[in-house]
């Protein structure tokens, strides 16, 4: 995996980024360590909501103390404990977790869009529901992910401060086709969970689901939308950029192993 993170991240937006985030997919649990926040859900394995966040590069006191103290809450949770790395990280940090022997993975691009002047694309429209259910249901389905999330997921949605969108398209003989949540923060619309059921991958699903999702955002006075998407992603990444996202910074996770 690539390690490497950009060269030079506007940190101002880095950090709007990441907190508009923070509420787009709120965690049950939030502790602070001085500016690092741990992150549990214990219902959720999604590690947006379960990790060690720093939020300022020049935070390394006492680290050793710090991220052993942050891993033991993990411990807890009978789970690895998990750090973010993003460009607000101390370098002293990440080379502690290195010599410690913890693994990278996960690494995934942040983008955003100039909402205001993006020429979206003249595709058929959809309105959001307001059926939590009915959209953790299809989204489950699309993702292919286990009922057994449902819980979870929903007590997720139900926790979202900021208006927020749920848009599917659904076939009434075969089910759910797409789905997407924009979650609009002020001026920035996140985009979170778009998915397309694998059958039906590459006829357009995805565009028509997220030009409804960001037109939405865009007629409630949103300016900017933003999202994340993993590197290897190559379709999606390409979607993102035809629509007008560009990359504003990379984050990738580190896994502390529990046999160690």
């Amino acid at each position: 995996m690539t390690e490497a993170l950009p060269k030079k991240a506007n940190l101002p937006l880095v950090r709007r980024l990441e907190a508009v985030g923070f509420r787009a997919w709120p965690a049950s649990s939030v502790v602070y360590d001085g500016s690092w926040q741990v992150r549990l859900t214990a219902g959720h394995p999604s590690n947006r909501l379960n990790s060690i966040v720093p939020l300022d590069p020049s935070d390394h006191r006492d680290v050793e103390i710090r991220l052993a103290k942050a891993s033991r809450k993990f411990e807890a949770y009978a789970r690895p404990a998990v750090l973010r790395q993003t460009p607000l990280a101390s370098p002293v940090l990440i080379d502690l977790v290195k010599a410690e022997g913890w693994t990278p993975f996960d690494e995934t691009i942040v983008m955003t869009c100039d909402l205001a002047n993006a020429d979206l694309p003249d595709t058929l429209d959809h309105l959001p529901t307001h059926d939590i259910s009915r959209f953790v249901d299809a989204n489950l389905a699309t993702d292919q992910v286990s009922t057994k999330l449902k819980p979870a997921l929903a007590e997720v949605i139900n926790a979202i401060k900021p208006p927020s969108g749920l848009f599917m398209v659904e076939d009434p003989q075969t089910g759910p086709l797409a789905t997407v949540l924009c979650v609009q923060d002020n001026d920035l619309a996140g985009i979170m969970s778009l998915s397309v059921t694998p059958a039906r991958r590459r006829e357009g699903l995805g565009l028509e689901i997220l030009t409804s999702a960001l037109r939405w955002a865009r007629m409630r006075s949103a300016r900017s939308a933003w999202l994340q998407v993993k590197t290897g992603n190559v379709p999606a990444i390409t979607l993102y950029e035809r629509l007008g996202f560009v990359e504003a910074y990379r984050y990738s996770y580190w896994r502390r192993d529990l046999n160690r």
